[in-house]
Parts: C-alpha cells; structure tokens; sequence
C-alpha cells in the first residue's frame, strides 16, 4: 500500500478525470481493451481507486465547519460553510463532483476481465466498493438527496436527476453489509492501509447511527468488538507518528515522506514555530472539557476562570494548544500584543480563537519536516465504535453495565476519573454525558458536524458571536496567566434550521445539469 504503485497511478487512471459528475469514463474504451489484461494490472487499478479517497486536510478541517473550530482563512473553503452565508456560487467546500465515483464504477465494470486469483479479484472488488460507498456517504451527508449513479455513464445519459436520500442511505447500508465478509480482517506489510472488514462494518455502523437505527448499529459495533481492536494506552501519543497503525486504527490514510506525503500539517503549529495557524478551535469546545474530578467547568470547585487551563481533562492539552502553554520549549502567547514570539491572535496567519490544535503536532521534532511527512491520516478508530455502542445503548434505553465499562474505558485511558453513577443515572444524564465524551474524544477529528446535523441541536450551538479566549499576559518563564476580562471575539454566524443542516449545491453543477435541483433555502 505504501509503495511506488502510487508514481504510477497518475498515467494510468488520473489524468483525464473530471470535477463534473456529467464526464463518462476518462478511460476511453481502446484504453481499457488494453489494460485489463493480468493480475497486475488489477492490482494497479485498485490502487488507482484509493488515490484521493480522502485526506488529511479533510479530517483536521472539517471541524471548522462546525461549532468545534474556526478557520480565519475564506479561501480553504470552510469558514463561509460554518458562518451561514454560503450560496450556490460560493459554496465552500465542494463534495458535489462524481469523478471519483467514475474511476470506482470504471473499476467495478471491468474487474471481471483479467486472468486472476478469484479470491483476490472478489477481495480487490470488495476494497472497491468499499470506496464507492465512502465517497456515498459523505455526498449523502452533506447534500441530502443526490444522484445514485452505479454504472459509467455515457455523456448522452449522464444528466441524472437527485435520488432520495433514504434511497442512497439504503445502497450504502446493503453495499457495505454485502462486502464487509470479503475483507480481510487485518493486513501485514505493504498491504497495510487497505480497507478492512472493520473499516467496512464502521462505516455501516455510523450510517445507521446517522440514520437513527440504533438497534442495527448496536449490532454493528458488537461485530467490530469482536474483530481484535483495542484502545492505544496513552490518548496523547495516539497521534504520533511513532505509534501510527497501532491496534486502535481501523482505517487511515497513509502517506509516504517524499513519495505520496502528508503536506499538511504545517497549517496547524503557531506562527512562532513556522505553522500556518489555519485551525483555530473555539472556546465552545474549549470549555466542554471537564476538570479532573470528572465534573463541568459550571459543577468544579477545581475550576478557577483565572486559570481556566489547570486541572482540566488531559485530552484538552493533548489535542488544544492553549495559552500558556509549553510547547516547543517556549509558552505560547496569542493574548498579549507585546509577546516576542510573534503569536499574538491580532495580526495576519494568527490564531482568530487564541487556540491551536495539538493533536499531530505535540512534537514537531517526530518530523524532520512538518509540510512532509509520513505521519497516516486516522479516519476511522476504536474509540468512536466505543462511543457509537454506548449511545446506541442510551438511545435504546438499555442503560447496563457495559454501557459504564467502555465510557469508563475511554476515561481511564485519557486519565478521567470514571463515570459518577450517581449523578449518570437516567437516560437524560446518559445522553448529556455520551454526547460530551464523544465531543471531546473526537475532537478535531472531522465528526462533530454530523453530530450536530443527526442531533438537530444547529440552531442552539452554530448562530451568534464565536468566541475564542480571554486576552492579557503569559509569563514567558513560568506560563502563568494574568488575564482581563476582555475576551476575543471572531465571527458572528447565522443559522436556519430549515436549510442549513444541509450545503448548497454549486451552481456550477446546476449550470451543467437541468435535472439537478437546488437544497431549499439557497
């Protein structure tokens, strides 16, 4: 998987791929005759499918399109997604094109055709699939209704119109229930990365989760407990490059330095260490992190305003960078204008928020460049089947014992002292905890606006002034804030529940095909 089959994809499948779902196979059907002739050359179109499956900027930014984080920067495509005002023509982030999905089809059309092992062929088909469904649900996520295209097109047929969204939802469920046996349960040597019966079950379960169907995705995730994943003992170094493919991933993007490498992590440090400060976390996320003795910053005699950073959950310095502190061999200082390291937020390639994300870039010595690396990018893990078992469970209302042993597991790992009984005792305590533990968990991990699309919560958490940390001093010897009362204050967001829990189809699609129909409101 990490080899130079990537150098090679490019000639082969990429070059003549199209944005716009309208385009037929950028394969031309003399190219095929020609190609599909051996096992090898199988074997090299399925690497050609999992080119730009997904990214690392992907995970780490999608955040910004929630209440999680900010990004200061309009032209990334995520901020005019999170503050309400994208329009047609200015959509954001588009997920909307079909060329990927014409590479899978091209794939699935003609795996049929070389002289191969059969069970590699079923298991290549399967990996495949797999993608095609991936590439689904998100399309289905973020659109609502879209085309369900299965097959290539030709271009006299390509103008398909929207199918409903509960009919993608259902292909994607029956797709990845279908191929999930033909995977392989775990991969050694190169072939680590590719997709696994686990990727495929996880994704099932969160398409059911998505989609309500709490006792299916229970079931889900009981099948994944099954399959030999555990949690990485220590939360923090979960995202080190030292310890990546360790037994909490389920699925990644992996990347080779100087061949197919991570470019973007140099986007997340602080100016003063060379980083672009592109993803600015809020002080909503900030502040749902409890404090040490496993109760609410509202609830905690440990929770001092002045200090707001100390005796807090330890994944909230493991995955924020906050002012004051250590990182880098100096303390961080984005709240006072005289700070000689150059990070106060005011200025151009600043954090808007004063906060950081840590996670990835704890220690930028693991990387003898950060805009190069092999550092994999995690898209699927253990701890969020944990999570999506415990809610399924909540949700059920079959509050057991179990429910308690695996957020407790979660907690024990991050250092959290284990869940009160006590005071988690009915179905609305469970859920408020099941909801915050998932939101800091995954923090900056790319979920959190599907959660707040699936729990209809958009209009309490999205509209109004987003809010980053209080302004004043950092010691530069000892960290210690002296803070005002003075907080900062970014964008003003809006938010209409009757159009924005989904995204504007660009009107470039529009534009190219009458049978599409644009999202209410836009």
């Amino acid at each position: 998987m990490r080899n130079i089959i990537y150098s090679i994809i490019g000639a082969l499948f990429l070059s003549a791929c199209s944005s716009d779902f309208l385009e037929r196979n950028p394969l031309d059907q003399p190219s095929n005759e020609g190609f599909w002739n051996t096992e090898k050359d199988a074997v090299a179109a399925a690497m050609g499918c999992y080119d730009g499956w997904f990214s690392m900027t992907e995970v780490i930014s999608l955040d910004c399109a929630s209440d999680n984080a900010h990004d200061p920067f309009p032209w990334e495509g995520w901020s005019v997604q999170a503050s309400g005002y994208a329009t047609p023509s200015d959509p954001g982030t588009d997920y909307f094109g079909y060329s990927k999905m014409v590479r899978y089809n091209n794939f699935l059309e003609n795996i049929h055709r070389p002289e191969m092992d059969d069970a590699l062929r079923t298991r290549l088909t399967a990996e495949v699939r797999f993608l095609r469904a991936w590439d689904y649900f998100w399309k289905v996520l973020f659109y609502g209704d879209i085309p369900l295209v299965k097959e290539v097109l030709p271009i006299t047929d390509a103008n398909k119109p929207r199918n409903p969204k509960e009919e993608v939802i259902q292909f994607i469920l029956d797709e990845l229930t279908e191929i999930a046996p033909q995977l392989e349960i775990k991969y050694t040597g190169n072939d680590v990365g590719r997709v696994t019966r686990g990727a495929a079950l996880t994704l099932k379960a969160r398409m059911l989760l998505y989609n309500n169907q709490y006792a299916d995705c229970l079931k889900a995730c009981e099948e994944i407990m099954k399959l030999g994943y555990s949690l990485f003992p220590d939360y923090r170094g979960l995202f080190r490059i030292s310890n990546k493919n360790n037994q909490e991933i389920i699925m990644d993007v992996q990347y080779v330095e100087n061949l197919y490498s991570n470019e973007t992590l140099g986007i997340l440090p602080p100016a003063s260490s060379g980083g672009w400060c592109s993803i600015n976390p809020t002080q909503s996320l900030v502040d749902v992190y409890e404090c040490i003795d496993g109760k609410t910053i509202g609830e905690s005699p440990l929770y001092d305003p002045d200090q707001p950073y100390q005796n807090r959950d330890p994944r909230l310095s493991a995955s924020i960078l906050c002012p004051g502190d250590l990182y880098e061999g100096k303390y961080y200082d984005p709240i006072d204008q005289n700070d000689p390291n150059g990070d106060y937020y005011a200025p151009y390639g600043r954090s808007k928020t004063g906060y950081l994300v840590r996670k990835y870039v704890d220690n930028l010595g693991d990387y003898a460049d950060m805009w190069n690396t092999a550092m994999n990018a995690i898209v699927m893990r253990y701890a969020e089947v944990l999570l999506m078992y415990a809610e399924c469970k909540v949700e059920l209302g079959e509050i057991d014992a179990s429910v308690y042993d695996v957020l407790n597991e979660l907690r024990d790992r991050a250092g959290m002292r284990e869940v009160d009984k006590t005071v988690y005792a009915t179905q609305a305590k469970m859920r408020e905890l099941v909801r915050r533990e998932r939101r800091v968990e995954l923090a900056l991990e790319g979920l959190r606006w599907f959660d707040v699309c699936r729990w209809k919560i958009g209009e309490e958490v999205m509209p109004g002034q987003v809010y980053g940390c209080r302004l004043g001093t950092v010691d530069p010897v000892t960290g210690k804030l002296a803070l005002t009362e003075e907080r900062i204050k970014t964008e003003v967001r809006i938010f209409d529940p009757a159009k924005h829990y989904l995204w504007p189809i660009p009107q470039t699609t529009i534009d190219a095909a009458s049978e599409i129909k644009q999202n209410p409101g836009y």
